[in-house]
């Protein structure tokens, strides 16, 4: 199994978020993660990448407990956009998945492959600051896929996209997904996560 969440429990102060879930994640598989605001979803996803710590349980990858070195093989996209508005996109792409351990060609070979598949190829130079909203957030994907992670973690992935975007969206993780890539994603959107998902998990 390549992710396996067990009996994560988490607390901020008395107010409980996460009570003993559990589930998993395979390879080629897309799990949603569906509930109101406030549920938790943020949280385990934040877990699951090891920007928090659970108060119990565990999270495993491959097998074993997960470290920092597997993060490596995540691709991680938080709800709150965090690109650097002055640097030019290919260049921060190709600077990311170098961070993921690509080697500087390989990581520009892949980014471009991407900023072609995307359509956004033109604005490989240019600042993201000078993009539109759109572009910002196909260059976002894009810097969340570069390294050709097996596991893409992604927070609300169609907030802010319009309807054929989303689709574009939709597609490309349907196709990453047939490739083996295991995907974990929250979403309020329902059509989505029916179209989607292996399995849903209720928060």
């Amino acid at each position: 199994m390549l992710l396996e969440v067990q009996e994560i429990t988490k607390s901020f102060g008395s107010r409980q978020v996460l009570d003993g879930l559990s589930f998993a994640v395979d390879s080629g598989e897309a799990v949603g993660l569906l509930g109101a605001n406030g549920a938790g979803k943020t949280t385990l996803l934040r877990i699951v990448n090891r920007i928090l710590l659970p108060d119990e349980g565990v999270v495993l990858f491959d097998g074993h407990p997960m470290d920092s070195r597997d993060l490596d093989a995540v691709g991680y996209l938080p709800e709150e956009r965090g690109l650097y508005r002055r640097a030019a996109a290919g260049e921060q792409v190709c600077y990311l998945a170098r961070l993921k351990g690509m080697t500087k060609t390989d990581a520009e070979a892949s980014a471009r492959e991407w900023f072609e598949r995307l359509g956004v190829a033109e604005w490989w130079n240019r600042p993201v600051g000078k993009l539109s909203k759109g572009m910002q957030q196909k260059v976002q994907f894009i810097a969340t896929v570069v390294h050709r992670p097996r596991l893409l973690v992604l927070d609300e992935p169609f907030s802010g996209f319009d309807a054929d975007n989303s689709l574009m969206l939709k597609q490309q993780l349907m196709r990453l997904k047939a490739s083996g890539t295991g995907i974990l994603f929250s979403t309020h959107n329902l059509q989505a996560a029916s179209e989607m998902c292996d399995k849903t998990v209720q928060l």
